[in-house]
């Protein structure tokens, strides 16, 4: 199975950039009930993921309590808590399944490192769903 088939494709989700300030980054996920959020730089490149955690931790370690002052901050600067790891395009579903046991969604890269977009813990369960019934009524059949 190809896992472009359960792809979510970058221009039809949100993600961050690098560069963005922490209270950019909050602001996003806050406005859309995010809980962590693809980041890539400039070029396209996956960088990381940033979860909920991470911005907290940040606040508490930096003591900070004002949003205004997440300004001053990029998101290249906060450390990940978890290590939402990507897969290549030409990865498996049996890879997808592995990682999405620890993660809400899976980023997706091609060959030169670029992200083209995640494929979603629902997506996959949603697959896997599928394929049980189809192997269920096939052994019924016979």
């Amino acid at each position: 199975m190809n896992i472009l088939q359960l792809l979510k494709p970058k221009a039809t989700i949100d993600f961050l950039y690098s560069d963005n300030t922490v209270r950019q980054a909050l602001e996003k996920m806050r406005n859309h009930g995010f809980t962590a959020v693809p980041v890539i730089d400039r070029d396209g490149h996956y960088v990381k993921t940033l979860a909920e955690g991470d911005f907290l931790w940040f606040m508490i370690e930096n003591g900070i309590t004002d949003m205004r002052e997440l300004e001053r901050y990029d998101i290249g600067q906060l450390s990940k808590r978890v290590n939402m790891k990507p897969v290549y395009v030409y990865s498996t579903i049996e890879d997808l399944i592995l990682l999405s046991m620890d993660q809400n969604f899976v980023p997706v890269i091609d060959d030169r490192e670029v992200f083209i977009g995640i494929v979603t813990r629902r997506d996959i369960l949603d697959f896997c769903h599928k394929r049980l019934k189809e192997l269920n009524a096939d052994k019924t059949e016979s």
